[in-house]
């Protein structure tokens, strides 16, 4: 076990259940689909920052570093599908729910689990910083003497294994909240919270210096 390890496991967790885009937008597909949708969307965010973990390791991420060109375009990248999502939700928001007694021919428009992890996905390969975490926060906690791959990787590792507990222990959350909170009316709010929300997260990450 890596010397740095416990210090290093606060900091994740911190990092974790800090708030931010992932947690909307899986707080909102939970809230339209239950316990499922949150879990395939949380797989996505998962699955993304695996992909920078392992960018990182062959040295791909290191050009986000350095290069501003390609930060900004990233980073304006995902500033716009979070705009995207939080108008997306704001639409469905003024959509009725299908009618339990309505025409099973004619249901309303479902997020599938594909999709729903598609969403998860980009939202965390356009963001930027995840790779940054990885180039910047990782290697303070590789101590001298120990081997910098070795380390590295039971660091990476770690802190995807937590992403993973923590989005499933989320979604099961946000899947009883939804079934708790199943009127409608109370869904409308939710998707126009959320929708404002990651609007407002687009907004500052374009912004973000």
């Amino acid at each position: 076990m890596p010397d740095q390890f416990v210090p290093f496991l606060a900091v994740v967790l911190l990092l974790t259940l800090t708030p931010g885009p992932d947690m909307a937008l899986v707080l909102r597909n939970g809230i339209r689909g239950g316990a499922s949708l949150a879990w395939w969307t949380g797989l996505g965010c998962c699955t993304g920052i695996a992909g920078y973990a392992a960018a990182s390791a062959i040295g791909l991420a290191a050009v986000l570093a350095t290069s501003a060109t390609a930060f900004t375009v990233i980073k304006l990248a995902g500033a716009a599908y979070l705009v995207y999502l939080g108008v997306m939700a704001l639409l469905h928001a003024r959509r009725p729910a299908p009618d339990a007694a309505a025409p099973a021919a004619e249901p309303g428009p479902a997020l599938s689990r594909e999709k729903a992890f598609r969403q998860g996905l980009m939202s965390n390969l356009l963001n930027p910083k995840i790779a940054l975490i990885f180039l910047t926060l990782i290697p303070q906690f590789v101590s001298s003497g120990e081997q910098p791959f070795a380390t590295t990787s039971v660091l990476a590792g770690t802190f995807l294994a937590i992403a993973i507990l923590w989005w499933r222990v989320f979604s099961l959350a946000v899947g009883a909240l939804g079934r708790f909170l199943s009127r409608e009316r109370v869904r409308v709010l939710v998707e126009r919270f959320t929708g404002v929300v990651l609007i407002a997260l687009g907004v500052r990450v374009a912004v973000d210096h």
